[in-house]
């Protein structure tokens, strides 16, 4: 009998291929600096330079590969620009980014430990690793009470806080009866958006989210947050949920954790703190201090896809009381009914977030641990922050420029003196140069520069031709 028909790649052709593209992302890293930061495509470019149907016939890889180059490279922000700046980093490393073909290669899906034993023991030794490189509390190692699960983003990790804070404030009857419209949250006016939709998602509505309003350094004012508390409890609705932010996306600003903490103590709400971005500087001791106060915290997040050199995506939620968001986001279908979970003996992550599925993520994250070593990590950390401080010092001495913000860390607030439209000129001249990528905040309700270094190959000599191309810009304002 002839051999059956196949269209698939054979073992042989993918090792060939897959040469062909690594070899392809190396010599995309190698050039990548001749690249624009900011891609100059118009909106509908990319697509009409593509075919209107799919091909009948398979193409090869050489082609597709071509195609890359000449049709998708043109459309694309190069966020692993040691030029990139902007927002904060989502940066990638080569073992990353081999952890995660290695994850892509097994395909497998760790929805439960018995689809795949690996890819939960890695994940929760990886997450135990971590509490103690950065020094986080104890109740959040996996032998306690608690543990941590990697999900993809802060947004996901923050959702999922809020509705096991929902359920334990109403003593896990909301998921069966519904929201009675008396549940009222709590962040500051520096938080990111990802609590008003987490709110809103919850089914809290809106309404009963209260943004805390900050002090002069943009930290959430703890005496604030608890008048409002009193305010709501006198009103008759139900405080249950208080998001404190380490790292605030426009300015990087700290709330108090401890005194939020406190707080939230004292009237039994559940305290979620999202250090997505900073987290990651507790790597080195001098910087722990941001995490004052994280012992009093229900649940706590950080990226490695930010600024641990773990390719998105990567966000490291944990929980100090597991059982109240395995039973908060629980349900077992008969077609999941396993010997393993039935034992009581193992976790099953699908039960620790929103998807049922997911990857093997753990993964590249061991493999950037491994790779770099806590030292390695540190080192990089350190030198960030250290550019950012001479970025800063810069700033200082240049009478055309202020600095917005406190610099605790790696994020610059700064603007030109001489106003918004200045500041928008010069912002929209550098980032057309492609020279360099920055964005923007409101501070104050005054248009202000952010400049964020993070990401995974940014030098000094990166940082120094970003501000000597800022006083060029800056030299030409009216």
């Amino acid at each position: 009998m002839p051999d059956e028909k196949s269209f698939h790649m054979s073992p042989d052709d993918f090792r060939r291929h897959g040469h062909a593209v690594v070899d392809w992302i190396a010599d995309y890293y190698s050039r990548i600096e001749t690249f624009p930061v900011l891609s100059r495509v118009e909106p509908g470019q990319i697509r009409a330079s593509l075919p209107l149907q799919p091909p009948a016939k398979g193409e090869s890889v050489e082609t597709m590969l071509r195609d890359v180059e000449t049709l998708i490279l043109p459309g694309v922000t190069h966020w692993q620009s040691p030029n990139f700046y902007a927002y904060f980093p989502c940066n990638a490393s080569g073992p990353a980014i081999l952890g995660d073909l290695l994850s892509s290669g097994l395909g497998v899906q760790g929805m439960l430990w018995a689809t795949s034993p690996a890819c939960t023991e890695l994940e929760t030794h990886v997450l135990d690793w971590l509490v103690g490189m950065l020094a986080l509390p104890q109740k959040f190692l996996s032998s306690s009470s608690g543990g941590g699960v990697i999900q993809d983003t802060a947004s996901s990790a923050s959702l999922c806080a809020l509705l096991a804070a929902r359920e334990r404030a109403t003593n896990f009857s909301s998921n069966r009866r519904g929201c009675d419209g008396k549940l009222v949250a709590y962040t500051s006016s520096q938080a990111h958006s990802s609590i008003e939709k987490a709110v809103q998602i919850a089914g809290l509505g809106g309404d009963h989210l209260r943004l805390i309003p900050v002090d002069k350094n943009f930290a959430m004012q703890p005496d604030a947050l608890g008048r409002q508390i009193t305010t709501d409890r006198q009103a008759g609705l139900v405080p249950c949920f208080v998001a404190a932010t380490v790292g605030t996306t426009s300015s990087n600003a700290m709330d108090p954790v401890a005194e939020i903490g406190r707080i939230c103590c004292e009237h039994n709400l559940w305290l979620h703190v999202d250090a997505a971005m900073s987290g990651t500087a507790a790597l080195c001791p001098e910087f722990r201090h941001i995490h004052n106060g994280l012992e009093l915290a229900d649940s706590y997040c950080f990226n490695p896809h930010k600024w641990m050199f773990t390719n998105f995506d990567c966000d490291c939620f944990y929980v100090a009381d597991r059982k109240a968001l395995i039973q908060t986001l629980s349900v077992l279908p008969e077609y999941l009914r396993n010997k393993a979970t039935e034992s009581g003996a193992v976790i099953d992550y699908r039960n620790w977030q929103i998807p049922m599925g997911r990857r093997f993520r753990a993964l590249k994250l061991w493999f950037v641990i491994r790779h770099y070593g806590v030292e390695g990590l540190q080192h990089h950390v350190r030198e960030h922050v250290r550019l950012a401080q001479q970025f800063a010092d810069w700033v200082r001495h240049d009478a055309r420029f202020e600095l917005a913000a406190p610099v605790p860390l790696n994020l610059v607030c700064f603007r030109h003196r001489g106003g918004d439209e200045a500041n928008q000129t010069l912002m929209d001249r550098l980032n057309r140069s492609g020279d360099l990528y920055l964005t923007h905040t409101r501070l104050n309700d005054r248009l202000t520069l952010r400049l964020c270094v993070g990401q995974t190959n940014t030098a000094e000599r990166h940082v120094e031709h970003a501000w000597k191309r800022i006083q060029e810009e800056a030299a030409s304002l009216p």
